[in-house]
């Protein structure tokens, strides 16, 4: 019988990081999310994108960022919905072997949008858009900003969990990762009021960079 693998041990796994965030970046990846949230949770409800394909999508954005934490929790999440592994471990590799071609393009955006910080091209967005729809590309979107968000919050709290254990992570500091989770907890409060200010004004949950792909 495979042995259930724990947090700690998922955590044990890293060494260093992938990728690493400051306070401004994790603030503002919570104005995103509560908006964000609530797309997902209508989603859940109206179904209009699959699940499963929201599982795959913020798996893609953790490979990138390379949160143990996160990794851990969504492997049980993934399981708990039928997915195999194999295929949790393909998309936690970076490998494309379990990528469904009507997914492809989501998949790459979400990777994209994890490599630029949640800042992605305007025109990648665009071509989402073209393919499944505005209304699909939305909660595309809003599951980006909800995994790059937890990454963001997760990343320090899984070098802090290593340190636990002894193993430090390489380039980390204590002040680093207490000062990212002490300051992540007190954004909460913040940013949803943010959020809402932001809603109440008209402005939009959506935040691009719109040089295009080929500047």
């Amino acid at each position: 019988m495979e042995k259930k693998v724990s947090l700690m041990d998922s955590v044990s796994q890293r060494s260093e990081y992938k990728r690493k965030f400051n306070l401004w970046e994790l603030y503002r990846s919570m104005v995103f999310a509560p908006r964000a949230m609530s797309k997902l949770i209508g989603n859940k409800k109206s179904k209009l994108i699959d699940p499963h394909f929201v599982e795959r999508l913020q798996l893609a954005v953790t490979e990138v960022n390379g949160c143990a934490a996160c990794s851990y929790q969504h492997t049980q999440m993934a399981l708990s919905q039928g997915m195999s592994n194999e295929e949790i471990s393909s998309f936690l590799s970076g490998a494309d072997n379990f990528i469904r071609p009507e997914e492809a393009k989501a998949i790459m955006f979400a990777q994209h949008f994890a490599d630029s910080k949640g800042f992605p091209k305007k025109d990648t967005y665009d071509s989402i858009v073209k393919e499944y729809g505005e209304k699909e590309a939305v909660i595309i979107l809003s599951a980006c900003q909800m995994m790059i968000a937890g990454n963001m919050y997760g990343i320090p709290f899984s070098a802090f969990l290593s340190r636990l254990q002894g193993k430090r992570f390489k380039g980390s500091s204590l002040l680093y990762e207490l000062g990212m989770l002490i300051a992540g907890f007190i954004f909460i409060p913040i940013a949803i009021i943010h959020a809402l200010l932001r809603k109440l004004i008209g402005l939009s949950n959506k935040r691009f960079d719109k040089s295009t792909t080929d500047e």
